[in-house]
């Protein structure tokens, strides 16, 4: 196993972790973003109106992408493990 292996299983290591979070937290940003609004504009400031939509939303998209989740993330662990023999010299 020479140093362009490792950093080529890092990087996609990486970018698996960016494609996999991506949606949680876009969702997350979005519903805070909303709920900023709402309390700027109300001038409520209550910290449990931030919490439990962001906690509701990200349910939610586990719900919704969480088998893709999943097997994006065990076909990734499957495909390391497959390939560790090729890396042992």
């Amino acid at each position: 196993m020479n140093s362009q292996t490792v950093l080529t299983m890092g990087q996609e290591a990486l970018t698996l972790l960016l494609m996999v979070s991506a949606p949680i937290l876009a969702t997350v940003l979005v519903v805070g973003l909303v709920v900023s609004v709402f309390q700027a504009i109300t001038q409520i400031n209550e910290a449990t109106l931030s919490f439990v939509p962001k906690l509701i939303a990200a349910m939610l998209v586990f719900a919704l992408a969480g088998p893709w989740m999943l097997s994006t993330l065990v076909d990734y662990i499957r495909r390391t493990i497959e390939s560790i023999p090729t890396m042992v010299l």
